[in-house]
């Protein structure tokens, strides 16, 4: 009998170490915690629009695939005006709370136990694995920072594998891998004010290339109108505002969308592609930070207006995120003017929306788009260039160490403060050690499936991924404990949100000097009511201290993107 009392005595202070465990490192829900929610969700399976099935329907062509990424909803075209119809209306919280429903308040399997998901992110991010993940990121930084300045400064970029510095291709001005100053990362372009302030005055060469990308040409209002309201001169602002302005008049009359390329001098859309990605990303994120940086209502309704056409024609998927049935919401790539289905592939900078959506409020719509990248980094370690969502593969395999994903990673840390959030910031820390970490610094993976690298370490790499990371990890830092005094451009770089940049003496000669209403083409402007954030799911201020440790969507969801991705 002695024998059976000490076994029985050993399980029980086993069971009680695991229970002393669980509470002080936070491994679980403390005490009492579960009270608040249902056990249940309320529902076993996922129905996509052709009737039950398993989380998601089988790709086209692969009948009976689990988690297959055709997702019917994704291929079928959209309805005009149905997305921004059939997304309920927000729910009424107290104040400065987020409503239930905005947070997906239901976990479920209670009585099932803590399912792999709620094992591996829920609960607490011990503060030592914080200090130690933003040691990593300085790390990080310190390392390229420091190789750059001993082998490469003062070209532009580092050769991280050779040890040597990178600088423009001279001899052939269309190589555009290299020449990217008029994309919308690279620095040079901070560097070149000077220049672009010369071509303010002469034009552009007759013999130049005619043709730029929406993005590239409508993504210069916040810096150049932070430089004319420093300056008092009106001639950078006006000038980039001019350049926006005459985008926006190219949109569709159909569906309000732009396309991704236009001829300069003719005004004739190139590219006819309407997406979130390149050449496109960067001009949606200036509309809505100008409208937060300078307070013009005219570059808040621009945005509403695009938001909204956003929603109605790209958007596919269920209605909500964290709740209904069918496929998860993602935003496609389709033709400006039809609004029809272009192609099945989703680019890295598409990254970058979640971030922004934050920024407007739709919280739970960007907890859904990030999962989804989110699960494409998990299956590779990287995110590659473009993914086919519909074969489950990458169409372009190299990854140049964006930041758009650890962008959206913080700003939806900052806004929910749950450790979810953390553990995918070290899931991607650990991966750019493990996988681009080479002998000077760290390098373009040239290949997300094989790892090969590429001798090239971008200028963005150090300006806004680590920089996104090292934030993510400390809590401490100056940024935080500023309220929302500061605004990142879409450069990563810091700016502060000044009430002395909301008064220019020229706002009138803006607003007239546009001549035809420049939001709706039939003349409407929004009422003062009406400036709001078009489809948001709501605006709170804070997350409930109940939510803190759990997902921010539910297990079953995260199942089914990591099942369309082709994870598990």
């Amino acid at each position: 009998m002695q024998w059976r009392a000490l076994v029985l005595g050993l399980v029980l202070l086993r069971l009680g170490l695991h229970g002393v465990l669980w509470l002080v490192f936070g491994l679980g829900p403390s005490m009492g915690f579960y009270q608040r929610f249902p056990l249940s969700f309320g529902f076993q399976r996922l129905r996509g629009s052709d009737g039950p099935a398993s989380p998601a329907s089988g790709p086209a062509g692969r009948p009976g695939t689990p988690g297959g990424p055709s997702g019917p909803s994704w291929l079928q075209p959209q309805v005009p005006g149905a997305a921004a119809g059939r997304r309920r209306a927000p729910r009424r919280p107290g104040p400065d709370v987020c409503g239930p429903g905005h947070w997906g308040y239901v976990l479920g399997g209670r009585g099932r136990g803590r399912d792999e998901y709620e094992k591996r992110y829920s609960g607490a991010f011990p503060p030592q694995l914080r200090a130690q993940m933003r040691d990593l990121a300085r790390g990080m930084f310190v390392f390229g920072y420091d190789n750059y300045m001993a082998h490469a400064f003062p070209e532009d970029e580092l050769n991280p594998i050779h040890c040597r510095g990178r600088g423009p291709d001279r001899g052939d001005p269309s190589n555009l891998n290299i020449n990217d100053v008029l994309g919308n990362y690279s620095l040079t372009l901070v560097d070149a004010l000077d220049t672009l302030a010369v071509n303010l005055k002469t034009g552009v060469p007759p013999d130049s290339n005619n043709e730029t990308c929406t993005a590239g040409a409508g993504s210069l209002l916040v810096e150049f109108g932070i430089l004319s309201r420093l300056l008092g001169d009106s001639t950078f602002e006006w000038v980039a505002r001019r350049a926006v302005k005459a985008l926006w008049n190219l949109r569709s009359n159909d569906t309000g969308l732009l396309g991704n390329v236009v001829n300069i001098q003719t005004g004739h859309w190139v590219g006819k592609q309407s997406g979130l990605g390149a050449g496109l990303d960067s001009f949606y994120e200036y509309l809505l930070k100008s409208y937060i940086l300078f307070g013009e209502k005219e570059d808040l309704e621009m945005f509403n207006a695009a938001y909204k056409s956003i929603q109605n024609y790209l958007r596919r998927g269920r209605e909500a995120c964290n709740e209904g049935e069918g496929d998860p919401p993602l935003y496609v790539n389709v033709n400006m003017f039809s609004g029809q289905l272009m192609n099945t592939w989703i680019d890295s900078l598409q990254a970058f929306f979640p971030g922004l959506q934050v920024l407007i409020g739709d919280v739970e719509d960007a907890i859904c788009l990030h999962a989804f990248y989110y699960a494409i980094w998990k299956r590779y370690g990287a995110l590659p260039e473009r993914y086919n969502w519909q074969l489950q593969a990458p169409d372009v395999f190299f990854y140049p160490l964006r930041p758009e994903l650890v962008e959206s990673t913080y700003l939806l840390y900052q806004a929910t403060r749950n450790p979810f959030y953390l553990h995918v910031g070290m899931d991607i820390l650990q991966s750019l050690e493990k996988h681009t970490k080479v002998k000077c610094g760290y390098a373009t993976l040239h290949h997300v499936i094989d790892k090969s690298t590429e001798d090239r370490m971008e200028s963005f790499f150090l300006s806004e991924t680590c920089k996104y990371l090292y934030l993510l990890f400390d809590e401490e830092n100056p940024v935080h404990k500023s309220g929302t005094r500061y605004m990142f451009t879409t450069e990563g770089h810091i700016i502060s949100v000044d009430e002395h940049l909301r008064e220019s003496p020229w706002k009138e000669f803006f607003s007239e000097e546009g001549g035809q209403d420049q939001v709706g083409k039939s003349g409407h402007r929004p009422r003062p009511h009406e400036l709001k954030v078009i489809n948001s799911s709501s605006n709170c201020n804070r997350v409930p201290d109940e939510r803190r440790y759990s997902l921010p969507l539910k297990s079953v969801y995260m199942r089914q993107i990591d099942q369309m991705v082709g994870l598990i």
